[in-house]
């Protein structure tokens, strides 16, 4: 039969690293679509962030237009002066003055304290719900991302790095926050600056448009440093990547390195990879110390500006010098967007490369062959299961299994060995719908399987892996795995059959006892104990056990071998086994080599015959002694 398998995908670009990416309209749009649901909360940002703005330029009118030129400059109005608008902050101090009958000095310093705090207010009420909205958008971004990941086929994760998928739903969603967090940042710098900007030119349009001059040197400057300091920044997330992955290396094969004595190379590599580090991060401050007073000579020829063409015009009776001074407050709110543009560039750029590793994961499109009509598996099920003519390939031109046929009787016990690479855990892997396989090829109570949903055929097959998982939470969560179907009881129940209820009793809280990553605080035969008891607590029709005994001590093994006649009693159990000696009492032993099915009959009978079974036993048994 051929493969059915779709045609070989480009993995490799999960591999690329993507940088320098232009800016994408089309992403950013498909990326703000997650935060529609949120839009409220950034509907209410923007008023705040308008209401906070309006507040910050109001606050120096009182102390410029008010105090200096409405009070303490009143007795040298000159009929221009009154002409000069304060956005009707006099009025709002008169009236003040009237309601608390406060002097007007006071009164002023009481409007501009409101003001003064309510931007303060609102501008924290802007970032609080800015940043809620984006990271409420985000969570679902990575929840959706996750879900995608988790529907993904077991070919994509046998040709893609686990820790390229994680940098995906990690690290460059946390980029996307420092975009949309990047955008609020200059929203809040560019409401200031509009509102600024109209009230100086409502005041002396010619002073600032001689201001507006600089403006074009200011991103100028900005834009070249950026360019400059692009590649440093790059290089310098390259040279921290090699340095936290040599630590770790060196960390976690520390005694290796010491075993071998690597203690000074291994130093040596890590103190170049350091200075080269130190070299960029020296580049990056050193471009950073040139832009920061390049801003700053730019803000000070503003000042110097407002004082000489504005003096002038004061001199001349032209304008008021509170109306000067509001210019000179106003100067930084005309630089600091652009100060914040330049800060935002590098991570747009960066954000857009994220942006699209995210969606290309997003996006791949894999996924096992499911049936437009799927058929139930029989209930209650017998356990038959049967191979026809099996051909599978993980590659093309790269065959692992040819023309593999055999019958397992219902509640039998059938043992599948063979030489490393013959086949025997792709097999299994088969059984349980981690992959496609050409139709009529496996059978299960004469159902074939790829009529079937998978989750059905997984339902319904329970897997003990060699390199079983333990997840974090409790013994008991270990046991459950979620199901609701299972109760305490039935896990307790299922512990004391496989032998794995002594040793958990044993244990500072029982069943309720957490474990730590990995179940390191377990020993290997204890967690394999425990993978019997999930797997029996799930009461499956067909067990497979995959080197179940492996890299445990005799004694441990010999619970193990008890718990293993338990647990396969009465329902068809398949075993695949290096280890010979422990499956002699299988009704049939199936023998592999090189993809293909060699000899199959019970331990007796494949002795007699002298073919490959029997030289691998004897072998073994040699080895032994």
């Amino acid at each position: 039969m051929s493969d059915v398998r779709a045609p070989e995908k480009d993995y490799s670009v999960f591999d690329n690293d993507i940088e320098g990416k232009r800016f994408d309209t089309a992403l950013l749009r498909r990326l703000l679509s997650w935060l529609r649901p949120y839009r409220g909360r950034a509907f209410f940002a923007l008023c705040a962030v308008l209401i906070g703005a309006t507040a910050t330029v109001l606050a120096p009118v009182i102390i410029t237009r008010v105090v200096v030129d409405g009070l303490l400059l009143v007795a040298d109005a000159t009929p221009g002066d009154i002409e000069a608008p304060d956005m009707g902050q006099k009025a709002l101090v008169a009236w003040v003055s009237s309601f608390g009958a406060l002097d007007m000095l006071i009164a002023a310093c009481v409007v501009y304290a409101g003001w003064t705090l309510m931007a303060g207010l609102f501008s924290h009420l802007f970032r609080i719900l800015l940043a809620r909205a984006v990271l409420s958008g985000l969570k679902d971004l990575r929840r959706d991302v996750f879900a995608h990941l988790e529907r993904l086929p077991a070919t994509f994760y046998d040709r893609v790095a686990v820790g390229r998928v994680m940098t995906r739903v990690t690290n460059d969603i946390e980029t996307l926050f420092e975009l949309l967090s990047g955008f609020g940042v200059l929203l809040g710098e560019f409401v200031p600056f509009l509102v600024a900007m109209s009230i100086m030119l409502s005041i002396n349009p010619e002073l600032t448009g001689i201001l507006l001059i600089l403006m074009p040197i200011a991103a100028a400057a900005t834009f070249v440093f950026r360019l400059a300091s692009r590649k440093v920044y790059r290089d310098i997330r390259s040279s921290l990547s090699r340095l936290n992955e040599n630590l770790q290396e060196n960390l976690s094969g520390m005694e290796v390195v010491q075993l071998y004595q690597r203690e000074e190379i291994n130093f040596q590599r890590y103190s170049d990879i350091n200075s080269t580090n130190r070299h960029q991060e020296n580049l990056a401050v050193k471009i950073e110390s040139y832009y920061g007073p390049a801003m700053d000579s730019l803000i000070f020829m503003a000042m110097a500006s407002i004082i000489w063409f504005g003096g002038a015009q004061v001199i001349g009776a032209d304008v008021t010098l509170g109306s000067i001074i509001l210019f000179a407050s106003f100067t930084e709110m005309l630089f600091r967007p652009i100060v914040a543009m330049g800060e935002q560039w590098n991570v747009v750029f960066r954000a857009m490369a994220s942006c699209e590793r995210i969606f290309q994961a997003l996006d791949w499109k894999e996924a096992l062959i499911e049936p437009a009509a799927s058929k139930p598996l029989p209930v209650p099920l017998r356990g038959e299961v049967r191979f026809e003519h099996l051909d599978f390939q993980y590659r093309p031109s790269h065959p692992i299994l040819r023309d593999v046929s055999f019958t397992i009787q219902p509640g039998k016990r059938v043992a599948i060995v063979g030489p490393t690479g013959s086949g025997k855990t792709t097999l299994i892997r088969l059984l349980c719908r981690f992959y496609d396989v050409a139709p009529g090829s496996i059978f299960i109570d004469g159902t074939d399987i790829m009529d079937v949903m998978p989750g059905d055929v997984r339902r319904r097959v329970g897997v003990v892996l060699q390199d079983f998982h333990i997840f974090s939470g409790t013994v008991l969560d270990n046991i459950i795995l979620g199901d609701p179907n299972v109760s305490r009881e039935d896990a307790i129940q299922a512990a004391r059959t496989v032998n794995a209820h002594p040793f958990i009793e044993r244990l500072p809280q029982g069943y309720d006892t957490p474990l730590v990553e990995r179940g390191r605080n377990l020993s290997h035969g204890q967690r394999q104990l425990l993978a019997f008891a999930r797997v029996l607590a799930m009461n499956p029709d067909i067990l497979i056990l995959d080197e179940a005994t492996a890299s445990v001590d005799t004694e441990t093994e010999l619970v193990i071998q008890d718990a293993l006649r338990k647990l396969t009693a009465g329902r068809t159990s398949i075993i695949i086994a290096h280890r010979l000696q422990t499956i002699r009492e299988a009704d049939t032993i199936i023998v592999l080599a090189q993809g293909e099915l060699r000899e199959m009959g019970s331990h007796d009978a494949l002795m007699k015959a002298r073919g490959l079974y029997a030289t691998l036993y004897e072998l073994q048994v040699q080895d032994a002694h």
